[in-house]
């Protein structure tokens, strides 16, 4: 089950006032459909103009999902070999692709993170002004540090399968790929 909402205007508002932002929202009934989620948002984000290098935060609670739903879209990106969490290292690197259809993934995890200021301190500056897929979970450990992500994907347990999915835009490109992405036929739908 998936949506797409755009919300209207507060009524009274004045009429020079955008609207709130696109957001698709969907159900996981379980991890094979974070699974088939991660393989359709891979096979986009290569497609996508400048989706090689989007910025995309990770929401949700320990055990929502984040680093799961991380692994699925490496794996379908075409990363190969171990896979491994940046939990202690906070970055791991990866390569997608071959030769001249590689590309770059950075997964962050910045939940060790007890201050913004130690994002600076990394360096992790020259990471995000270069090419490549970001990945962040715990963005808000880092909160002012980080250039806004195309897209913020708040995952939500209901159960222990059950994944609620909540995907907005932070950017312009962000919200063109977020209206391509609700295009999908309903038969596709996400996973959702």
């Amino acid at each position: 089950m998936s949506t797409l909402s755009s919300h209207p205007p507060i009524v009274g508002s004045p009429a020079t006032t955008p609207p709130l932002p696109l957001v698709w929202e969907g159900v996981w009934a379980d991890e094979s459909a974070t699974q088939a989620f991660a393989a359709q948002l891979a096979q986009a984000l290569t497609t996508w103009p400048g989706g090689r290098d989007a910025c995309i935060e990770l929401r949700g609670n320990l055990g929502a999902g984040k680093t799961t739903l991380v692994r699925h879209l490496l794996r379908a990106a075409g990363v190969q070999g171990r896979i491994k969490s940046p939990t202690y290292a906070v970055v791991e690197p990866h390569q997608a692709g071959d030769g001249d259809d590689a590309w770059p993934i950075w997964h962050f995890d910045f939940y060790r993170f007890n201050d913004p200021q130690e994002w600076e301190e990394a360096g992790f500056r020259d990471i995000f002004a270069g090419p490549g897929l970001k990945l962040m979970e715990w963005p808000d450990k880092v909160a002012g540090q980080l250039p806004p992500p195309d897209w913020v994907i708040a995952l939500d347990a209901i159960d222990e399968d059950q994944r609620r999915v909540h995907i907005s835009a932070g950017t312009p490109r962000g919200l063109n790929w977020l209206q391509t992405w609700a295009k999908i036929p309903p038969e596709a739908d996400h996973a959702g």
